[in-house]
């Protein structure tokens, strides 16, 4: 709660937006529209383990959220609203995830985003899904910017929840054409987290890798709990004893962190295929050894070389200037551009209006063009790979958290390329 005061005053003193915590009061500033807020309940992890996570995104979000608020919030029939966000702490269990989901629904709210963990991302679908049946009078809109388990958007797709990040195939597909040139590769160690995120990385991999490099030996398969391993000195053992010239896997936050640092400590001298290997402490954990080594894939990086890409980044550095704030998002921008677009387009604040103008948003933001896919509501647009650096090396200008280190491209794939085809069967509200 005292880092939450902590950005809701730092909000205030900025001139710009609205937050409020779960049960807190709200934030307003002078500059804001002075008309009731459009509510977005944010059900993510808060405390525990994972909890930078959470924070990240929740920096992400917020600077979002004064972006619009700024420009005078989303304009509506009846005057413009701003936006405000709603904190509810999921603990990391998808039961805390379910009762969030039901005080938000009860407080009013019928738009939430959620996005660290698939499988907290099934049950608020699942949820939500079965609520908006049987009160379709308080219909609420899912908007998910980090879940990418293929199933959400394929066999478990939902009218109801749209996703702003790349899955995992798509992601796997980006690294897939980097790693296949790599023609020195011979052996490879696949390690994940064991929940729906991680097994379908691990599968993905396998498929890719017999499809793409079927030379390349898998020496290593294995699947940890979830934020619950303390010491990863007997994976970066095994690891090690493999023989691996490479690992690949879609560890985030301190599964991650912890990952790469037993792994420099017993000298594993290999690369990292990563979906997140790109921040929260990893690149810092890896140090030297990880220069050249380490592989990341995202929807945007800072390196990106472009004049709206820098200004982008330095304006959010501007606003969050602590290093260990520098944890930044073009997706996140881009769900809350599209929200605010769509309620304008709508001219509605209501669910069901709002689901409708979704399936079409289109928007342009910082140099980064998406569009929503109607058919299964993934939003295609363009993914980066990027290998880490030493700042100041050429493509390097901007490291990552102060670790002096940072990620420079190193192949662009455009929104048509990342395009792949999807099983959903969308079934529609009557």
């Amino acid at each position: 709660m005292r880092e939450l005061r902590r950005q809701l005053v730092a909000g205030l003193i900025a001139g710009l937006g609205w937050a409020v915590g779960a049960g807190g009061a709200l934030a307003q500033n002078a500059a804001a529209p002075s008309a009731a807020p459009v509510r977005i309940g944010m059900i993510e992890v808060f405390s525990g383990p994972l909890a930078n996570t959470g924070e990240s995104v929740f920096r992400n979000l917020l600077w979002a959220v004064e972006r619009v608020n700024a420009r005078g919030g989303v304009k509506l029939p009846g005057g413009a609203r701003p936006l405000a966000l709603v904190r509810y702490d999921s603990k990391g269990q998808n039961e805390e995830a379910l009762s969030s989901l039901r005080a938000a629904v009860d407080g009013g709210i019928n738009v939430v985003v959620q996005g660290n963990s698939s499988a907290t991302a099934a049950a608020l679908i699942d949820a939500i899904g079965k609520h908006n049946e049987r009160e379709p009078q308080r219909q609420v809109v899912f908007l998910n910017y980090s879940a990418v388990d293929p199933v959400l958007t394929n066999e478990k797709c939902s009218y109801w929840h749209f996703r702003f990040d790349a899955h995992a195939d798509m992601r796997m597909n980006a690294l897939m054409s980097v790693l296949k040139d790599d023609k020195a590769l011979r052996s490879i160690y696949l390690i994940g987290q064991d929940y729906s995120f991680g097994q379908a990385v691990l599968k993905e991999a396998k498929r890719q890798l017999a499809d793409k490099r079927p030379d390349v030996k898998i020496v290593g398969d294995e699947l940890h709990p979830m934020a619950r391993v303390k010491d990863f000195l007997p994976y970066a053992t095994k690891i090690k004893a493999s023989g691996a010239q490479a690992v690949l896997t879609g560890n985030w936050g301190n599964d991650l962190t912890l990952l790469v640092k037993a792994a420099r400590e017993v000298g594993f001298e290999g690369s990292f295929y990563t979906f997140y290997g790109n921040a929260l402490g990893a690149p810092a954990a890896i140090g030297e050894a990880g220069i050249g080594k380490v592989i990341a894939v995202a929807d945007w990086f800072p390196n990106v070389a472009t004049r709206e890409s820098e200004a982008f980044y330095q304006s959010f550095r501007q606003r969050f200037p602590k290093p260990e704030d520098d944890y930044v998002h073009m997706r996140m921008q881009l769900l809350i551009e599209s929200l605010a677009q769509s309620i304008e387009r709508a001219g509605s604040t209501e669910a069901k209006a709002i689901a409708a103008a979704l399936e079409t948003a289109q928007v342009s933001f910082a140099g980064q063009t998406a569009r929503m896919r109607a058919g299964d509501h993934q939003l295609q647009q363009p993914l980066v790979v990027a290998v880490m650096d030493k700042q100041g090396a050429p493509g390097v200008k901007f490291d990552v958290e102060g670790s002096g280190f940072g990620f420079r491209p190193v192949r662009q794939i455009t929104a048509e390329q990342a395009e792949m085809p999807h099983s959903c069967q969308m079934q529609r509200p009557r």
